[in-house]
């Protein structure tokens, strides 16, 4: 079958999926066509929930942060009485940057262009040298406050934004991917927030090459060699055993699978070998009390969750968020923040940054070696010839349709689902974010609402 053959604008082009027939590949385009990446910034982060912050990042009246909505930078701010808004930041007057600090607290923000003030609810409060302005009426009688993004809701203390008015629920956008925000939301008593500061790095590639890894198991063993050979050495002693990393060795022989969820967001789950590792452990009875059994069992677990379009909460080496800003077809912004219990004891919070910083930091084992290999991958969807890429078949023959038996003892409903032993490293969780993908490129492309 040619690939014009194969189906409409986006599934017939960017991708071939023909579950029944064992089939689903991808076209090198998904990650190198220019004008492609425009419309995903149009039609999917134009109009779709996006994770700006944590409530616990602005838990005081006039706390803001600083967040991105694809190109369109935001605001998140708490104002005097305690609410919380997101706006664009941008002056009403010329659309220069309003506050250029990642975060803070501030009553007001003033433009630095011309002098514009807002408060911390985003009303403007005062229009440099107004009374000698010499305005219209038509001026006096427009708004000249911040812009307001069309929705705002939060899941849990997690913050999402969307900028059109068009899209459903939190909750129904989430759907039982919530249960996993609850694995990690749960583990304080009195909630989660990011421990201070961030890694924060860009590299030269599409930003989906980051979606995929996210929830890519199969890479491990022959991408980190280095850290796995290191891992030898810890085993005797040696080096920074301090870090507590999971010892690969051991998760060859347990369970793993994955669930696949509407609206594009997947799990990777593994059984951890090693739960004495986990910053979590030595509390786990207390946990267990507050989230029962079953909860604990699987806070222990390793887990990678992938949120579409651009959030994943990993926990297989540290308890880590990220978000990866698309800024070109071929340029990515990621960020990456340690999550932890607020009021956690200081040696457990220790115990969390040496787990990040050996593995997730820019400088750490894993994040230099998958970036070298985006930026290879990206070269690669450049090359003449490769109609398709073989990446997304791996467990295609024995992916179960609905929910398997670890699905329904957490009373959760993925469309997907896959059990099997670690050494399979299934690639099924990457059909659910590319079916999603697919269907909102082709909605903005034929003028639909993507969720009606």
């Amino acid at each position: 079958m040619k690939r014009e053959d194969i189906g409409g604008p986006i599934r017939g082009r960017y991708i071939d999926d023909r579950f029944e027939e064992g089939i689903f590949r991808l076209n090198p385009g998904v990650y190198s066509d220019p004008e492609l990446f425009e419309l995903e910034m149009k039609h999917i982060f134009g109009r779709t929930w996006i994770f700006l912050a944590l409530e616990s990042q602005i838990r005081n009246p006039h706390d803001f942060v600083a967040a991105n909505i694809g190109r369109t930078p935001l605001l998140v701010m708490r104002d005097a009485k305690g609410k919380i808004a997101a706006f664009v930041n941008a002056c009403r007057h010329k659309g220069a940057t309003v506050c250029r600090s990642a975060a803070g607290n501030a009553k007001y923000h003033v433009c630095p262009y011309h002098g514009w003030a807002y408060d911390s609810s985003g009303k403007n409060v005062d229009i440099k040298d107004r009374k000698s302005g010499a305005y219209a009426p038509a001026f006096d009688a427009d708004n000249h406050d911040l812009l307001p993004i069309a929705r705002l809701e939060s899941y849990k203390g997690l913050i999402f934004g969307s900028l059109s008015a068009d899209v459903p629920a939190l909750g129904d956008f989430l759907g039982d991917m919530r249960l996993f925000i609850d694995l990690v939301m749960d583990q304080g008593e009195h909630g989660m927030e990011f421990i201070p500061g961030r890694s924060t790095y860009t590299y030269r590639g599409n930003w989906k090459l980051q979606m995929d890894n996210g929830t890519d198991p199969y890479h491990v063993t022959s991408t980190h060699v280095s850290m796995i050979d290191i891992q030898v050495r810890r085993r005797a002693g040696q080096g920074n055993v301090d870090a507590r990393q999971n010892d690969f060795s051991k998760v060859k022989g347990v369970d793993q699978g994955m669930f696949i969820f509407p609206h594009g967001h997947a799990l990777l789950w593994v059984d951890q070998p090693e739960p004495h590792k986990r910053p979590i452990f030595p509390r786990i009875d207390e946990i267990r009390k507050r989230v029962g059994d079953l909860h604990a069992q699987w806070m222990l677990k390793l887990r990678n969750t992938q949120f579409f379009p651009n959030m994943q909460i990993s926990e297989v080496n540290a308890l880590m968020l990220r978000t990866f800003q698309p800024l070109a077809v071929d340029l990515t912004e990621m960020r990456s923040y340690v999550l932890a219990p607020i009021g956690e004891a200081p040696e457990y919070r220790a115990w969390r940054l040496r787990q990040f910083e050996d593995f997730f930091n820019a400088s750490g084992f894993a994040t230099p070696d998958d970036t070298v290999l985006y930026e290879e991958c990206q070269a690669g969807a450049g090359i003449q010839g490769i109609d398709w890429l073989q990446g997304c078949e791996r467990g295609m023959a024995i992916i179960k349709a609905g929910a398997d038996e670890v699905a329904q003892s957490l009373g959760v409903n993925p469309t997907h689902s896959i059990k099997s032993e670690a050494h399979l490293n299934p690639e099924m969780a990457f059909h659910s974010t590319y079916r999603e993908w697919a269907r909102m490129l082709e909605a903005g492309i034929e003028g639909r609402d993507p969720y009606a």
